[in-house]
């Protein structure tokens, strides 16, 4: 099985799930940079957290890498453009950690408004000062809100049981959704204005670092504290520090830094900042839960299926619906490469009925993804097939309709003048081949399928029958058709390959125009 290289503490659950699965959990901690290249190399998976960093150095070197999972949120430590363009899935645990980041969340909020820990500071060394660190009650107060996605919303239900007034910040959330969630959606310098708290929940991108700086925070009140248990950056800690110390803003609470380990910070000597040292994520909860998360999502990774956590693969997550027909897609796309024969100038995917209503992108992935994997020489996944289709000079279309006039879903691949489409049926969901060159048929798909091309005349058949049965070749499912008055043509799926003395003979029976075997 595969080499999994871990490079930080991961909850020893999903460690062991992995090693029960067979792979080879290799723990090395506390790594420094060159130490990680020189181990990189033969491992399949890469298992962090946030203090390794995973450059494009490290992924050059890392050959045979497939998947790189960091078990909890950000990524701003894993090139990810790097790892898609050399095929590598990154994979997270978005919902590990969102429930303790956002108690942490609220811990910090009181802590700055009742100022605990520097009461708790003074009380320890000997000084009694009560009047000193009189704080301010959180009832009626507006929490602003920078990013209403998964804690921000959790943060957001929190506040409302201290009876505040909650305003928000999130050009992705519509007007409908922020008041079904209680929420009123502010621009970003008008809830700076308002807000007596700010917490910040987004993402560590291009767009945001720095966002919270000198510039903004001029336009709030005095009696502002922010709170940043989301990603170090965001807050510009320079201008938080001049603005607490020119009386801008009252006070903040910081969990995460602009760089990590930070030990030494103009901020520490404030008296109304109140630091702790990347916690967010650090209860036991979410440790177990982000080690079993991210452990799945590598084995997924591993086994060449789909993973609903994986950030730089261009689909939505496969819902229950559209799982099932990714190994059908798949599937057809290695049967039709084999039917056309190359790459074509156009590659089609055509989907309809019920499931052309959903986000169908994976599906479309599935496809490539068997179609090159049964001519590239290179491991193909979810990631790397939309590039491996631009290399070849494959213009990929997908249609979808909601209708399908023979099935409740049909999939349709299209080029280089061949199709072939498929269906799932029955209670089982059976995977189906009903159609090649316009051709209908009903057969399920196996590893080696045979195409007889023949004279629409008594005889032929029983011919394909003795050849194959001399071979001792059974035949699983068979399908006859007609494609025109003269023509008849038979779909095969025997029970193993059959030799190509076999095909030769097939070829030079009587009344036998072609033969062509599907490969998946």
């Amino acid at each position: 099985m595969a080499r999994i290289l871990v490079t930080e503490e991961i909850a020893d659950g999903g460690l062991d799930r992995l090693r029960a699965a067979g792979h080879d959990v290799d723990v090395c901690l506390g790594l420094s940079p060159d130490e990680l290249l020189d181990v990189v190399p033969g491992a399949a998976a890469l298992i962090i957290r946030s203090a390794t960093q995973v450059t494009d150095e490290v992924l050059a070197v890392a050959t045979d890498l497939m998947v790189v999972g960091r078990a909890g949120i950000g990524l701003d430590n894993v090139d990810v453009p790097s790892a898609t363009a050399r095929g590598v899935m990154v994979v997270n645990a978005p919902q590990s950690n969102i429930v303790s980041a956002a108690e942490h969340t609220m811990a910090l909020l009181l802590a700055s408004a009742r100022n605990v820990p520097q009461a708790h500071a003074a009380l320890v060394e000997g000084r009694w000062e009560r009047s000193k660190w009189e704080g301010v009650e959180l009832v009626d107060k507006t929490l602003g809100v920078v990013g209403l996605g998964r804690i921000g919303k959790l943060v957001a239900d929190r506040a409302k049981g201290f009876g505040m007034r909650l305003v928000a910040y999130d050009p992705f959330v519509s007007d409908d959704r922020a008041r079904q969630m209680g929420v009123e959606l502010l621009q970003l310098d008008q809830l700076v204005a308002e807000s007596d708290f700010l917490t910040v929940h987004l993402p560590k991108t291009p767009e945001t670092l720095g966002l919270i700086n000198r510039d903004l925070l001029v336009k709030a009140k005095p009696s502002l504290r922010i709170i940043n248990v989301a990603r170090g950056g965001i807050v510009d800690e320079h201008d938080l520090a001049e603005c607490l110390n020119d009386g801008i803003i009252a006070g903040a609470a910081l969990d995460v830094f602009s760089t990590e380990p930070m030990t030494e910070s103009p901020l520490f000597a404030i008296p109304s900042v109140v630091v702790t040292p990347h916690l967010g994520a650090s209860t036991r909860e979410a440790q177990d839960k982000a080690g079993d998360t991210i452990a799945s999502m590598v084995e997924l990774a591993l086994a060449g299926e789909f993973v609903p956590f994986a950030v730089n693969v261009n689909a939505a997550e496969a819902n229950e619906t559209i799982r099932p027909y990714l190994p059908l897609a798949e599937r057809l796309g290695s049967l039709f490469e084999s039917l056309v024969g190359g790459a074509p100038d156009v590659l089609e995917v055509c989907i309809e009925g019920e499931i052309a209503g959903y986000d169908t992108r994976i599906i479309e992935l599935a496809v490539l993804k068997g179609f090159f994997g049964a001519i590239s020489d290179e491991a193909v996944t979810y990631v790397n097939a939309p590039q491996l289709a631009k290399d070849h000079g494959v213009e990929v279309r997908e249609v979808s309709s909601a209708t399908s006039p023979d099935y409740v879903n049909l999939l349709t691949i299209r080029g280089g003048g061949h199709s072939i489409s498929g269906t799932l049926s029955g209670p089982k969901a059976e995977q189906r081949v009903v159609n090649i060159d316009e051709v209908p048929f009903d057969v399920p798909p196996v590893d080696e399928m045979v195409i007889v091309t023949n004279d629409d005349r008594p005889g032929v058949i029983g011919t394909v029958g003795t050849l194959l049965g001399q071979a001792n070749v059974n035949i699983a499912d068979m399908a006859v058709s007609r494609s025109d008055d003269t023509t008849a043509v038979m779909l095969i799926a025997p029970t193993m390959p059959v030799p190509d003395e076999t095909i030769a003979a097939l070829r030079a029976a009587p009344g036998v125009i072609s033969v062509e075997t599907l490969s998946a």
